[in-house]
């Protein structure tokens, strides 16, 4: 059971929310989240880079030059990776870097990242309603209010999008923002701060734990 108080559009204290999700035990939690994270990143990977073989560049059909008699070293190709505009050897190739884990582990991992970052986690009441119109700079003061410096990388959490968070939000530099059923261990590891509507709280605890 985690507690951590919440904050209203003006940054004052409004009250205490409770959160309770299944984490991994302290001997395998670290191993568990480097596991996702690992995951995460090399999935990530396009896997599209490619460079052609002697076999496959064009020309080079013909020997050079004959075998003996001219002093130079022998050669059977100008398409040679020894020579310019040869093949390469041992170069890449398409392929899948796709790494399987197991959707328990994942949503486990992504329990446990969340509640290691309990210190930096700064809970909100819901804000639509605060934002008439999109206003970045309402938006960046109010993180700032909460504890989220403009310096710092924040990443916000919300159950629902609505048009005027996500105008306001879309061109701050350091803010990242995700809704609560797609979280992932790369950007909970990565922001500096993050902060997280009571509702979206709410949504974790029903995605994730179930």
């Amino acid at each position: 059971m985690v507690e951590s108080v919440v904050k209203n559009w003006q940054g004052e204290e409004v009250g205490q929310k409770e959160f309770n999700l299944r984490i991994a035990k302290e001997e395998t939690a670290v191993h568990i989240v480097h596991r996702a994270l690992v995951r995460q990143m090399t999935n990530s990977r396009q896997g599209t880079a490619s460079t052609k073989t002697r076999a496959e560049v064009r020309g080079g059909g013909r020997k050079p030059w004959r075998q003996k008699g001219t002093g130079r070293a022998r050669a059977g190709s100008i398409r040679s990776p020894l020579w310019r505009g040869g093949g390469v050897i041992f170069g890449p190739k398409p392929r899948d870097f796709n790494l399987k884990m197991n959707r328990k582990e994942r949503r486990l991992a992504l329990r446990t990242a969340l509640v290691s970052r309990v210190d930096d986690l700064i809970v909100v009441e819901e804000f639509n309603n605060e934002l008439s119109r999109p206003k970045t700079q309402e938006l960046v003061a109010a993180l700032a209010r909460w504890g989220a410096a403009p310096e710092n990388k924040t990443l916000l959490i919300l159950s629902e999008f609505t048009e005027n968070v996500y105008l306001s939000a879309r061109n701050v530099e350091n803010l990242k923002l995700i809704p609560a059923d797609q979280l992932n261990v790369y950007d909970m590891l990565h922001a500096d701060k993050i902060v997280i509507t009571a509702s979206a709280l709410d949504k974790i605890q029903e995605v994730y734990n179930a």
